[in-house]
């Protein structure tokens, strides 16, 4: 049985910039097209009036994903991108803000409750944070972890770490324990030519020069009789 729907199979975006841009010109900062995707830069005090206009006037229902991403030589280094599904049209847009470490961003829990979880999790890895959230919590860290992990300045080594404990039922932090030495390697591969003998490769080596002279040895032709004279 055939299913029929409203919405077309494959949607778009033709129109689409000019349409929305005119609605939200006041707001607006900057729209483009970008691999396929339909992108709105807009002010980030007005961001909730955007998002209720593309979601009443133009049909972008849900709410489907709201990101963070991290450029630290921006005077605002952090952009938050909302990503909109329209169900009746097919199709999606991308609405974007910047902000720095200090700015809030407007919530949009008015609008979508589940933006409650999405701005947690941002505010979580990156440290922004959303004036009028009711309830901005970590939502992936512990509670008393120290810093935001997505952030391009976040250090990638330490000396604790931090683990759930089955036996007392909570986050434990502990002192780091390496498997092995901390080391810092060079990345260049051994099989383009490298110049120098790797840590650990030395008894291979070694083997390989074994090998070698045995080889040399069955290949040369043996040595004549002593005091057998030379013709």
């Amino acid at each position: 049985m055939a299913v029929l729907h409203s919405a077309p199979k494959f949607a778009s975006n033709e129109g689409v910039i000019d349409a929305i841009s005119e609605s939200i010109s006041v707001w607006l900062l900057g729209a483009a097209e970008a691999h396929g995707e339909v992108i709105f830069r807009v002010q980030r005090g007005d961001i909730e009036r955007v998002l209720r206009t593309l979601r009443d006037d133009h049909q972008y229902q849900q709410l489907m994903e709201i990101a963070g991403a991290d450029y630290p030589s921006r005077s605002e280094r952090f952009e938050v991108v909302y990503m909109l599904q329209s169900l009746t049209k097919n199709h999606r847009i991308i609405v974007k803000c910047s902000t720095d470490e200090d700015t809030p961003v407007p919530t949009v829990t008015t609008l979508w409750p589940n933006a409650g979880w999405l701005e947690r999790e941002v505010f979580d890895m990156y440290g922004v944070t959303f004036a009028g959230n009711p309830d901005l919590r970590r939502i992936l860290t512990d509670y008393g972890f120290e810093g935001h992990p997505f952030r391009k300045d976040f250090p990638m080594t330490g000396y604790t770490e931090l683990r759930y404990s089955e036996e007392e039922k909570r986050v434990v932090y502990e002192p780091v324990e390496l498997a092995q030495e901390m080391r810092s390697f060079d990345f260049l591969s051994p099989w383009e030519g490298a110049d120098y003998v790797l840590p650990g490769d030395e008894k291979a080596d070694e083997k390989a020069d074994e090998k070698a002279d045995e080889k040399a040895d069955e290949k040369a032709p043996p040595a004549p009789p002593s005091g057998e004279a030379k013709k």
